[in-house]
């Protein structure tokens, strides 16, 4: 088999096909899972309330903060002026030295030339320097720096000489001391896991919920039972109607499989009676060949039917060449004069999937082309079938060049039942065959679709999961 895929095999189809994420944007939100959305949105609102009651501390902090400052430098530039008012010149030297060596007040005399800046760092150093201003006098200066200084310097007035008190900056500023930061940041771990706490335990039921759901698709209803005492009277209630909907599942499941095996047994005994008689009674050779041919198409019909009614559980998926199945099922097709085939795939192709559910899908595939992807000029069935390999995936194109299938349709043709115009249904049939291929593709973790090509004729395309090997 060449490696070179045909021309009709169109690259487009392959990469809609190996599109994991359903078509239109989707915001990286819409990806996570329950339990971290959950979890960001509690994180959040904790966090945010640690944030607005901090806030709320720090407002209303501010007035006492900010009156009490004030105050306090206003007594101490008081209380420092009126001692080196009464202090003498050699007391007023020891004065300021021991002022600065034990209270950290320095006072020295302010220039003409001195370069300053005035504080004006926040709303609460705005708010402190006019409350000492109007404490000590319009003209006090409250600055942040002095000939490049830093500090909080304050100006005051001895018998017409003007000083500087400078104290520490910090008493001007809000409390950001190592231990707020330790108490925020415990805040923060306690909220954060008990975000984490409540989302985990608002996300278990539900994680068991979609277990046990997982489980009854695949047919295990013993094994889906959920908890029915539970302390949550909502969770409750959800679980104990997910085990009765489970029982009642069980016991469908249960008269369906009795009813399929009457229908095997009630209708094929007599119409291999009636075939029998019909060959063995009828004397013209024409009407017997008819009837023969509407008892063989009955017994498909049935076969159809007990395919598509089959429970729906899952196959044993193991390592299967691609290149063995297809050459199974073309080979009788290969004597048909009304049929070509085209096959151009590479040789080595594992893909995982049930060898006998592959063989059958592909067998309905080329049985719908060569019914209904004739062409009109020729009466002639040219059937492609081309696979590649693309990652962890391996795609199947199978694809005729009949007349192909209105738009609005080819979403319908997968419905049980459901037959297309008159131009592709010409045949007889039950109207289950694409319903088949795709129920049976889904249970072998897969993807079917069904696309017109662009030059004529219906493809379809099959993604399943690649194997590496056998």
């Amino acid at each position: 088999m060449s490696q070179t895929l045909p021309p009709e095999f169109d690259p487009s189809a392959v990469a809609a096909l190996s599109d994991d994420e359903p078509r239109g944007v989707r915001w990286p939100w819409a990806r996570l899972s329950l339990f971290w959305r959950t979890f960001f949105l509690l994180a959040l609102l904790l966090l945010g309330s640690i944030l607005a009651w901090l806030q709320t501390l720090r407002s209303l902090e501010f007035e006492p903060r900010a009156v009490q400052t004030a105050q306090q430098l206003a007594s101490q530039v008081n209380l420092s002026r009126a001692a080196l008012i009464h202090a003498d010149g050699i007391a007023r030297i020891s004065l300021i030295k021991t002022m600065k060596d034990q209270e950290g007040l320095r006072i020295v005399p302010r220039e003409p030339t001195d370069q300053f800046s005035l504080l004006n760092n926040d709303a609460l150093s705005r708010r402190v320097a006019v409350d000492l201003a109007e404490r000590l006098g319009q003209g006090t200066v409250v600055a942040n720096m002095v000939n490049e200084q830093p500090g909080l310097w304050v100006s005051f007035v001895i018998d017409g000489d003007e000083y500087w008190l400078q104290t520490d900056l910090n008493r001007v500023s809000f409390a950001a001391s190592t231990t707020w930061m330790i108490w925020l940041f415990v805040a923060a771990v306690l909220s954060l896991a008990g975000a984490a706490l409540i989302a985990g335990l608002i996300n278990r039921p539900l994680k068991e919920l979609s277990f046990a759901a997982s489980r009854v698709r695949e047919g295990n209803f013993s094994a889906s039972q959920l908890d029915e005492h539970v302390n949550t009277s909502e969770i409750r209630e959800v679980n104990i109607g997910f085990n009765r909907m489970a029982q009642k599942l069980a016991k469908v499941e249960q008269d369906r499989a009795v009813m399929l095996a009457g229908i095997s047994h009630d209708l094929r005994t007599p119409l291999a009676r009636l075939r029998l008689e019909t060959e063995m009674s009828v004397a013209d050779e024409s009407a017997r060949a008819y009837m023969v041919a509407d008892i063989n198409q009955l017994d498909a019909i049935i076969d159809k039917f007990l395919d598509y009614a089959r429970p729906d559980r899952g196959v044993a998926l193991n390592p299967v060449v691609l290149g063995d199945v297809v050459d199974a099922c073309v080979y009788s097709l290969h004597k048909l004069p009304d049929v070509r085939i085209k096959v151009d795939m590479q040789e080595d192709l594992v893909v995982m999937a049930d060898e006998v559910e592959l063989g059958r899908v592909l067998t309905n595939l080329l049985e719908n082309a060569k019914r209904y992807g004739k062409s009109v000029n020729t009466g002639i069935a040219m059937i492609d079938i081309a696979a590649i390999a693309r990652e962890k995936w391996v795609l199947i194109k199978v694809r005729d060049h009949g007349l192909g299938v209105a738009e609005e349709q080819l979403q319908q043709l997968t419905q049980p039942f459901y037959r297309g115009e008159a131009a592709r249904t010409a045949a007889n049939g039950a109207g289950l065959g694409l319903a088949i291929v795709d129920k049976t593709i889904q249970r072998m973790g897969g993807v079917f679709r069904l696309t017109n090509s662009s030059s004529g004729g219906l493809s379809a395309q099959i993604r399943l999961q690649r194997a590496t090997r056998l």
